[in-house]
């Protein structure tokens, strides 16, 4: 494995992300199990702005998820409900 905290790691044979630095977590989004890359980062990060209002938290996750994430167009509603209920869930 090449790379460092700075400029991020990569596989020296394939360059690709070395498995030990992914995190995808599942969640249901739309009745479907949706891997979400570095979703416990995202709902850290957005805690970290102690946001009170739903409308804002949710706008805030789906930015993060949508820069480290594909999130379809047409499933974004469906992504904002999923990723709310896990930030609401990971606060209790």
């Amino acid at each position: 494995m090449g790379g460092n905290d700075n400029d991020g790691y990569y596989c020296t044979i394939c360059g690709g992300i070395p498995p030990d630095k992914i995190h995808i977590r599942q969640i249901l989004v739309d009745g479907k199990a949706t891997g979400i890359d570095k979703l416990d980062w995202i709902i850290a990060e957005v805690k970290k702005l102690h946001l009170t209002d739903d409308t804002a938290i949710t706008e805030e996750l789906l930015k993060r998820t949508k820069v480290l994430n594909y999130v379809p167009t047409k499933k974004t509603r469906e992504y904002e409900k999923a990723l709310l209920k896990e930030y609401k869930d990971s606060t209790r």
